[in-house]
């Protein structure tokens, strides 16, 4: 009889035992859909044709990342399944390409999709969803904003700040400049537009020309000879890469001079300056956080030399002059760096949780002392740049790094 109990009581902490295990495993091991023991689905829109299928070498690029990830063993035994779709910088197309991506795919997360009126024409949808719009392509101010869009999230400075450092340059340099600004008649122009003003301040009359333009125009030529006209002695250029290669030729052609600055989106070497002409982009300003591809000071450093290892044998069509490309890495090293801090637990809220807790996080191609850093109440993972003017056949920084951040 004592046998029999001993038996009986043995095998109850047996069953209690692999039960404890089992909800230990079943603890570790937490899923939505998207994710599985053995992939993680990942979905992307970007504009592979149409006005800004400049930027297309971004996706490609975090394709190429996610390839070398995959080929290394994958994020802790998972492998990457990228799913990037075309949206021809469309927003209705971006709504259309986010839906299939969410309802059909059945991805994780949607993660850098660019353009800010794209972005903007699914924001609403994701966060109803509740599926992360992670690391959005795009430095709107709006992407930071985690008490009413919790699951929507930046990656790049924003446009507004780096405008803010623009206004402070000129109003050191050239303070009696006149200011004639060509922008995007979008979200993206008319951020940077009013974060100049902000900049200026009571000096904000300096500006003798606002000129808007839609991606739909097949040549902005008329815009800037309007700009010349109005007497600018300084030409600010808030333009996508096609436009901003347009302004550079026009104002070459139409012997116009002025000190020319144009935003962070557009500075590609390769993607920008060159199609424009190197010798007439001599002297351009711009500011940047990432390194730039062209320079040969980076040759010996650690990070772009893995940078330069993975196009060797990853991407090998890859322009590395192309600031695009330098971009996708960075931003995919920052996408695969949140998931592994997932662990096994990649719920949807598990990756907003992680991607809102990078501490100190430095990709190999931002500037040194340029890290990301989240928190729940701050969804601004980058906010620092450094100003630099096109020399030769690359960019030369001066100056310090500068905190983009409001206040600073």
């Amino acid at each position: 009889m004592v046998a029999v109990r001993f038996q009986v009581a043995s095998l109850w902490v047996a069953l209690a035992l692999c039960t404890a295990m089992s909800s230990e495993v079943l603890a570790q091991k937490k899923y939505d859909n998207g994710a599985s023991d053995t992939e993680i689905k990942i979905g992307n829109i970007m504009p592979y044709s149409g006005p800004a299928s400049a930027y297309a070498a971004i996706g490609k690029t975090e394709e190429a990342y996610f390839n070398k990830i995959n080929a290394e063993g994958g994020i802790n035994g998972r492998k990457i399944k990228f799913i990037s779709y075309d949206d021809a910088y469309s927003p209705p197309k971006t709504v259309e390409q986010a839906r299939k991506l969410v309802e059909s795919d059945g991805v994780l997360l949607i993660f850098g999709s660019l353009g800010t009126s794209t972005n903007s024409a699914i924001r609403k949808y994701m966060n109803e969803k509740k599926v992360p719009q992670l690391f959005v392509a795009s430095g709107a101010s709006k992407w930071n904003d985690p008490r009413q869009y919790p699951w929507t999230m930046g990656w790049q400075p924003n446009y507004a700040s780096e405008a803010r450092i623009y206004a402070k340059y000129l109003m050191k340099e050239k303070p009696d400049g006149k200011i004639g600004v060509l922008y995007q008649n979008d979200d993206f122009g008319k951020d940077y537009l009013n974060g100049l003003k902000e900049g200026l301040g009571a000096k904000a009359s300096m500006i003798v020309l606002e000129e808007p333009y839609s991606t739909s125009e097949p040549a902005i030529d008329e815009h800037v000879v309007k700009l010349k006209a109005s007497g600018a002695d300084v030409f600010i250029s808030i333009t996508t890469p096609k436009f901003t290669a347009q302004g550079i030729k026009k104002a070459a052609e139409i012997n116009w001079h002025p000190v020319h600055i144009i935003s962070n989106v557009s500075a590609s070497v390769g993607g920008v300056l060159e199609p424009a002409g190197l010798e007439i982009s001599q002297g351009i300003l711009s500011a940047s956080y990432t390194k730039d591809g062209s320079d040969p000071q980076w040759n010996a450093d650690d990070g772009m030399k893995k940078f330069y290892n993975f196009l060797a044998q990853y991407d090998p069509k890859a322009n590395k002059l192309d600031a695009g490309v330098v971009f996708g890495y960075a931003a995919a090293q920052t996408m695969v760096k949140v998931l592994q801090m997932c662990g096994d637990d990649l719920t949807r809220e598990n990756v907003m949780k992680q991607a809102a807790s990078l501490k100190d996080f430095e990709p190999d191609t931002l500037l040194p002392g340029i890290k990301i850093n989240t928190a729940p109440d701050d969804f601004a993972p980058i906010e620092q740049l450094q100003m630099m003017r096109f020399k030769g056949r690359k960019w030369e920084l001066f100056g310090d790094v500068i905190s983009s951040h409001v206040g600073d």
